[in-house]
């Protein structure tokens, strides 16, 4: 492995760490309902950047961390993000096209796609269902996309990835 590649594989695996930090610091009660889906909106960005580096098996162990971190039913998480990175995967060289605003929107699919799936395995263990606001953090992700996107694309110029 090159050194490249060695940093490339650092700044991924820190990003996604600094994700699942932003995932599970508490929060004031109210604002809880409006916590983006750090960790998917990260893996989402290394998958459409990095695709030949970064794809389902990623998802699946970045998935895994996140059930054991967030003490959800295990698997949960990482069937949503694998499902997530497979189709970010196979349509990055068509997304990356797009302007930041219109990649929003297929990332809120993604990220809506993920709560879904989630949702029917909430449903499929008897846990309760969510209220209306489980929705929130989808659109949350669709308004910082492309600050946090712009924000880790420098990181990466820095790094030397390319």
């Amino acid at each position: 492995m090159s050194e490249t590649e060695r940093r490339g594989l650092w700044m991924v695996l820190s990003s996604l760490a600094l994700a699942m930090f932003l995932t599970i610091v508490p929060m004031p009660a109210g604002l809880e309902d409006f916590r983006p889906q750090w960790v998917t909106l990260t893996l989402l960005f290394w998958c459409l950047t990095l695709p030949e580096r970064v794809g389902v098996f990623w998802g699946f162990g970045t998935g895994l961390m996140l059930d054991v971190l967030t003490a959800s039913v295990l698997g949960q998480q990482a069937l949503g993000l694998s499902l997530v990175a497979y189709v970010a995967v196979k349509l990055h060289a068509r997304i990356r096209l797009f302007p930041l605003w219109q990649q929003s929107f297929f990332v809120w699919v993604l990220l809506l796609a993920e709560r879904l799936l989630t949702l029917w395995i909430l449903g499929a263990t008897g846990q309760p269902m969510p209220t209306l606001s489980y929705w929130v953090p989808t659109f949350i992700g669709l308004l910082i996309w492309p600050w946090l996107s712009a924000a880790l694309t420098q990181v990466e110029r820095r790094m030397g990835t390319d």
